[in-house]
């Protein structure tokens, strides 16, 4: 056994019953879709079969917003501090539950156990904590003395954090007295009706939380429907456009969390071992499935082969594999048609004379996989500079003033995520100043808080979620 080889530390799935069809939950209680259709939904690191997914038609749709209508005038008349409590005893549930929901998450969506385990549920707890305690309090959060709900709210939500982007829709929707009705991604819907169960438990009025599962069709749907007042979506930005094109002229409300292109900016008075592990941390983390991922690095001229030494040697200890494994670095790519996407831009990056350099790490024979890399030799040009991979590749390129990597950085239609590394406070200021991100990191990176807002604005979207900001999304203003 050499340095960096481990035992086996794999995740006991005993504790997550997966049931073989999930129905619809629907005015809080599950129900057949109407469609009577069904699709599979799979491990993506075995391909195995896990459980069968209702298919939600614009009939089921209609269904589950006519209960969040009917629910709405009893819910949104609840004294705040009522509506805290349903929060406070869905995060403590949360709590209670996480290895459950840790493992399922990790079955159903590919990233490793120790993320769902340490980051994906801490955060969607926090998130239900974070507002449960505005919930009494909205006439002090500066949207007016007497901020009113929107009424029944559409949410739709990626598969790279499921459970994650359910808590930032679900728990400020609720806090501000709206129902809602959530379309979670149909690669990775388990975690999702699953929380079904902890609403139940948790004694949520039914309709309050209504549950769908189903394609493109049924998002849809649900963005077109008239009883709708509110859409939040987080996805790409091709749907975003389109979302907004269908509700263009429309009385809807809209917040899009779209893609990104995010630059990690290394200057050479950075602390490089810290730093180091901030490019790992910004571009593999949850196999680079990242909207806010740092996946174009830029370096500083003169330190630019001593990075890259560093790195090499940093990535060549990434282990990757059985994502329930305690040791595994890097888990499963989410699904056949994410990997055919990312090979396809690498394949591009090649061609366009960019040269490759890939972990060495034997892949497993089953299930969705692509080796952490990075590209050098690459220009602005370059697809694999402008475009989103949406996988665990980087880009390389060099820079030599503050001025020069201000202008790269800010060469993308994007405008999520940057992050900045340098030990000088003005030079980040300056940095931080220029950089067209709605969110900068200082010597870290994929740093969250539920009291921090988090959005971006040209391509990369608009509004924002968590903090006193978020909360705006989800009430309209009454004048005193």
């Amino acid at each position: 056994m050499d340095l960096h080889d481990y035992a086996a530390a794999t995740e006991s799935t005993n504790i997550v019953t997966i049931q073989s069809r999930y129905g619809l939950y629907i005015d809080g209680e599950f129900c057949e879709p109407a469609s009577k259709k069904y699709f599979d939904t799979i491990n993506p690191a075995t391909e195995d079969v896990l459980s069968q997914i209702a298919d939600a038609n614009e009939n089921d749709v209609d269904r589950a917003v006519k209960a969040a209508s009917r629910a709405f005038p009893a819910w949104a008349s609840l004294p705040g501090s009522e509506r805290a409590k349903y929060l406070y005893r869905i995060a403590r549930i949360l709590q209670e539950r996480a290895r459950e929901f840790a493992v399922l998450e990790t079955m159903n969506n590919g990233k490793p156990i120790r993320e769902t385990r340490d980051f994906d549920i801490p955060i969607s707890v926090a998130h239900f904590f974070y507002h449960a305690g505005w919930a009494d309090k909205l006439e002090y959060a500066g949207y007016g003395s007497h901020p009113q709900p929107l009424g029944v709210v559409g949410q739709i939500i990626p598969w790279n954090f499921p459970m994650m982007m359910l808590a930032w829709k679900i728990a400020p929707a609720l806090a501000c007295g709206n129902t809602v009705v959530l379309k979670p991604a149909e690669t990775t819907p388990l975690s999702a009706l699953l929380f079904a169960d902890v609403l139940e438990q948790a004694g949520l009025p039914p309709g309050v939380v209504n549950i769908i599962t189903g394609a493109g069709s049924t998002g849809s749907a649900l963005v077109e429907h008239p009883d709708v007042a509110k859409i939040a979506f987080t996805g790409s930005t091709n749907v975003g456009k389109s979302i907004m094109q269908s509700l263009a002229g429309t009385a809807k409300r809209l917040t899009l969390e779209l893609g990104g292109k995010g630059a990690n900016i290394i200057f050479d008075d950075a602390p490089i071992d810290q730093a180091i592990e901030g490019i790992v941390n910004g571009i593999y983390f949850n196999q680079g499935h990242v909207c806010c991922a740092g996946s174009r690095l830029l370096v500083q001229e003169n330190i630019v082969d001593e990075v890259l030494i560093r790195l090499q040697t940093r990535m060549s200890t990434l282990r990757i594999g059985n994502p329930l494994d305690k040791n595994t670095d890097i888990g499963a790519i989410n699904s056949r048609a994410q990997l055919t996407r990312i090979q396809e831009l690498v394949n591009a990056g090649v061609s366009e004379g960019a040269e490759i350099w890939k972990c060495t790490s034997e892949l497993p024979i089953k299930g969705f996989w692509f080796a952490p890399s990075y590209f050098t030799n690459v220009t602005d040009a370059h697809r694999i500079v402008r475009e989103e991979i949406f996988g665990p590749v980087l880009t390389i390129q060099t820079f030599r003033t503050p001025k020069e990597a201000v202008e790269k950085a800010n060469n993308t239609p994007y405008g999520l995520s940057a992050g900045i590394w340098s030990e000088k406070t003005s030079k980040i200021h300056f940095m931080a100043t220029h950089l067209k991100a709605g969110v900068v990191w200082a010597n870290t990176f994929n740093k969250f808080d539920p009291a921090s807002p988090f959005g971006g604005y040209r391509e990369s979207g608009f509004g924002r979620e968590g903090g006193r900001t978020g909360l705006g999304a989800y009430l309209k203003e009454v004048a005193s």
